[in-house]
């Protein structure tokens, strides 16, 4: 049984386009984060960045969170469920992330000389 990856990446796409928030929705749409050339980047830099990301993802899910409960009908809850989701995700990644980190970390400690 051989699974081809072009359609099924053609029915995420037709399908991310049914589940992205609407155009005038708070949350942001762009979904994917764009890597440039990382050759010769800052590690610390990339790290901060993405912790930067995530702060911000949490900020956002805050603020909807304050404005659905002030009573701003603007903000929906599907649109702060959503946001705080995405800021549960991110968070749980990062600490995944920081966990691999601090075990590299410990391994390369023990290394004999």
């Amino acid at each position: 049984m051989q699974i081809s990856a072009n359609p099924l990446l053609q029915e995420m796409q037709s399908l991310r386009g049914e589940i992205a928030p609407s155009i005038g929705s708070s949350i942001a749409p762009n979904l994917t984060q764009q890597v440039n050339n990382t050759t010769g980047a800052d590690f610390s830099q990339l790290l901060s960045q993405a912790v930067g990301s995530v702060n911000g993802l949490q900020q956002t899910s805050s603020n909807l969170a304050s404005r659905l409960d002030m009573g701003d009908t603007t903000v929906t809850l599907s649109d702060t469920v959503i946001a705080r989701e995405k800021a549960g995700v991110a968070f749980e990644a990062t600490v995944q992330v920081r966990n691999k980190l601090v075990d590299a970390y410990k391994e390369i400690m023990s290394m004999p000389v």
